[in-house]
């Protein structure tokens, strides 16, 4: 399956747990992501996640799972961004779906995804201080208290 893949995108791919997984730098990410969809039929995003390999450099992994639902078969793809700037392309010009789970990752761990125009909160109240994902994130650090909304949006 990986020789399929490194010879379907012409770049090393290995197997993890079955599946074939491939990196990218964050620029090619996008560009790989369609070639998987218009070329060779992934067309279902599963899964946007992110891993904080805190010490290392980059230090935060950007990981994507794609899904081809003629034939059941899946891929993922991943790519490095460092802490200073983690930014890399959003996939939601691609994949409808992408636009909520960016939203998670970048609230959970700071990964902005250039492209996405609602990166809003979705788990967490607005002026949440932080992101709790991340390996550094003090988990005893009290928030700031937020007055809570009543059933009609008032105050």
């Amino acid at each position: 399956m990986a020789e399929r893949i490194t010879s379907l995108l012409g770049v090393e791919a290995t197997l993890s747990h079955g599946m074939p997984v491939v990196q990218f730098a964050p620029a090619q990410v996008l560009d790989a992501a369609r070639e998987l969809r218009d070329v060779h039929g992934y067309d279902m995003l599963l899964d946007v996640t992110a891993v904080d390999w805190m010490g290392q450099a980059p230090r935060f992994e950007v990981v994507w799972h794609f899904f081809r639902s003629t034939d059941c078969t899946r891929v993922r793809i991943k790519t490095r961004v460092e802490e200073a700037a983690p930014v890399v392309d959003s996939l939601t010009p691609l994949y409808g779906s992408a636009a909520f789970m960016e939203r998670e990752c970048h609230e959970m761990l700071g990964i902005a995804f250039r492209g996405n125009a609602d990166l809003r909160p979705i788990l967490l109240y607005e002026g949440f201080v932080g992101h709790p994902l991340r390996k550094d994130y003090d988990k005893h650090h009290e928030q700031p208290l937020v007055q809570y909304r009543d059933a009609e949006g008032q105050g």
